[in-house]
């Protein structure tokens, strides 16, 4: 077979799911991903991507459904980004998870690991985020089915989600399982406003129009964000706002943004308050965090508790010791376990997120905390340790793309009792641990699910020094 050809492969099993969430079957001696199917299909797979140790595609008919698949439960599985995990049933999810965890830990990090404590799951499995961003298109994505039957068809504008790896298309979600309500209905009526006004919505190739994005953040005490992102404030904007201010009395905080950069972000740009108070308040335990339009916060609150408990158990305070928290963000680990520490210092490189948890602290009357803004792998040097103690116990939860050499380097050069490494991604956890794993064995190990129908688990791991 030639590299270039990109044949029909048929009556092909599927036997496995990889790390990033694809099915695998095998053909040709080679290993073919495919999205939305289950392990346990016999389906044909026409071959889009023909590569020298493997292959990509797609299904183009199903021979045999797996005992193992279910109905999705949303009518947007297959278009949406997210949620590609509908048609396996929850227990059979977290089955994969764990195993991603301890394939990746052995696979890429070659560790020696103890027993692998069971996955955590999710109470929730639909309604779960606390967060969710929408985007404004004045042309609503079609489908090749639409197309087809439709002959000339309208443009009509959408509030919904960019189809995956395609900034340029919008699809127009009629109900998203995500987060719960007022979301759908904020989301509903928001759009249905803007189509009957006439209030242009974006451009997204020529960047023309008036409305761009709509984040909703919702919280676990009821209150709710709505932030209305627009190219610039006008009389449109203002009785647009109004009319949300009016028809949701849930809405205890209503801010916008004038954005008229290429780029959707809005971290750069100043967020004004409209109505309300200009953050939501989350609650931990008997902690409450402050989350402004900015914030980070764990996009499952109720999971981000056990993930965050299963962290401070791993830690093992006793009330004596000087904790290092890297990675802090707005210091919800950090105050997490101030209580059962001597004294707490997070490092986080945004310094927004600084200046957030250093209110969180002063909101709950915590006062053994301080906390560094600044690049981690340039802050953990040993004048700054000289300055503020050498850690006992290192807590670190990085972003996706793990931690610097150098910070790797840095711990195993002060030597820390234990390091407790919260991960949302097994594979670089398992590349990181493996830099330190000279002088630190694998003690325990957590896998927590905090997004179910998606292929995305987090996992605390507990290292102590040989």
């Amino acid at each position: 077979m030639g590299r270039r050809s990109k044949p029909l492969l048929e009556q092909i099993l599927i036997e496995d799911i990889a790390a990033e969430g694809k099915a695998i079957g095998k053909a040709d001696n080679k290993v073919v991903f495919v999205p939305f199917a289950v392990p346990g299909d016999v389906v044909d797979i026409q071959v889009t991507n023909n590569r020298k140790n493997f292959m990509e595609g797609h299904v183009v008919k199903w021979h045999k459904h797996s005992p193992n698949r279910i109905e999705p439960f949303c009518s947007h599985f297959g278009l949406c980004g997210g949620c590609k995990w509908q048609n396996l049933p929850y227990e059979e999810q977290l089955k994969f998870k764990q195993k991603q965890v301890t394939d990746q830990l052995k696979r890429i990090g070659k560790l020696e690991l103890p027993a692998i404590l069971p996955i955590i799951g999710s109470k929730n499995i639909t309604h779960y985020r606390n967060k969710l961003e929408f985007t404004f298109s004045d042309s609503r994505w079609l489908t090749r089915e639409e197309i087809e039957q439709a002959g000339e068809i309208e443009r009509v504008p959408a509030l919904g989600y960019h189809i995956p790896g395609r900034f340029d298309k919008v699809f127009d979600v009629s109900n998203c399982y995500l987060q719960p309500e007022p979301s759908n209905s904020i989301r509903l009526a928001v759009r249905n406003y803007a189509i009957k006004h006439g209030i242009p919505f974006l451009n997204l190739y020529t960047k023309q129009g008036l409305l761009r994005n709509l984040i909703i953040r919702t919280a676990s005490t009821g209150e709710v964000m709505a932030i209305l992102s627009v190219t610039r404030y006008n009389n449109e904007v203002q009785e647009l706002l109004e009319y949300m201010r009016i028809s949701f009395p849930q809405i205890t905080s209503l801010m916008y943004v004038e954005n008229s950069k290429l780029n959707e972000t809005i971290s750069d740009l100043e967020v004004k308050l409209f109505a309300g108070k200009d953050h939501i308040t989350e609650v931990m335990e008997d902690l409450k965090f402050r989350v402004g339009p900015k914030s980070f916060y764990q996009t499952n609150s109720e999971q981000a508790l056990a993930l965050y408990r299963v962290a401070r158990s791993f830690a093992q305070l006793s009330g004596s010791e000087l904790v290092y928290d890297l990675y802090t963000g707005t210091g919800t680990i950090a105050n997490f376990v101030a209580r059962n520490a001597k004294k707490v210092v997070g490092i986080e490189y945004v310094p927004e997120a600084i200046d957030d948890a250093r209110i969180n602290s002063k909101l709950n009357g915590i006062t053994n905390t301080i906390f560094f803004a600044g690049d981690i792998k340039d802050l953990l040097s040993d004048k700054f340790m000289d300055e503020h103690g050498k850690p006992d116990v290192v807590i670190l939860d990085p972003p996706r793309a793990g931690i610097h050499p150098d910070v790797a380097k840095a711990l195993v050069a002060v030597q820390p009792v234990r390091i407790v490494y919260v991960s949302c991604n097994p594979a670089t956890q398992a590349r990181d641990i493996a830099l330190m794993s000279d002088i630190y064995k694998v003690s325990r190990i957590q896998p927590v699910d905090m997004f179910p129908q998606t292929h995305h688990v987090e996992n605390v791991v507990l290292l102590e020094k040989r």
